[in-house]
């Protein structure tokens, strides 16, 4: 359904029963529809730059003048194009989850180890080990980016796959029932949740 906002029409007369009505567009579809436009945060603009600057630099380790205000430029177009593309906030540039992601990662990776060992054992015992299973499971994540974090997780830990990710819940296939019971005991997603605070 369409929302058709017409402009006022101040000459127009108002015939019997009608009432004037002075419509201000601009009021009405900032109170119709919420400002989509993510705040351009300093941090998240500082944080851009700084790692454009250190790719940039990285790749060409020039420390000509000339060079070094060309890749200056360069980065301040890019950041400029950015900005009018309403690209820069905190799922595209996820600044918040830099402290915590590395003792997160080495959790994951861990579970990763344990997962590859359980996998080759159920190779060894053959297919009686295996009992293939479908299950949906809560992610108790409040951002998308999160969500996705969370369902990359599963994915990566040998042994389950995520199938789907609708709204807050996670599809799953894995080898056997005991690695869904292991994700619904939660503690991958609590993992993951404390990466938001």
């Amino acid at each position: 359904m369409a929302l058709h906002v017409l402009p006022s029409q101040p000459n127009k007369p108002i015939g019997k029963g009608e009432k004037k009505m002075s419509i201000n567009e601009d009021k009405i579809l900032d109170k119709l529809t919420p400002d989509k436009k993510p705040k351009l945060l300093p941090s998240h603009t500082l944080g851009l730059c700084l790692i454009l600057s250190l790719f940039w630099w990285i790749n060409s380790n020039y420390s000509n003048p000339l060079l070094l205000s060309l890749g200056g430029g360069s980065i301040l177009l890019v950041l400029y194009i950015a900005h009018r593309m309403d690209v820069v906030d905190q799922e595209s540039l996820p600044i918040h989850l830099s402290a915590k992601m590395p003792g997160y990662m080495l959790w994951l990776a861990k579970e990763i180890v344990i997962a590859n060992i359980s996998v080759v054992k159920q190779i060894w015992l053959g297919n009686s080990s295996i009992s293939p299973t479908l299950a949906t499971i809560d992610a108790t994540q409040s951002t998308d980016l999160t969500k996705v974090i969370y369902a990359n997780s599963i994915t990566l830990t040998p042994g389950t796959v995520a199938v789907g990710l609708v709204d807050d819940q996670v599809i799953i296939h894995a080898l056997s029932k005991e690695n869904i019971d292991t994700l619904k005991a939660g503690k991958m997603d609590r993992r993951v949740t404390e990466l938001e605070k």
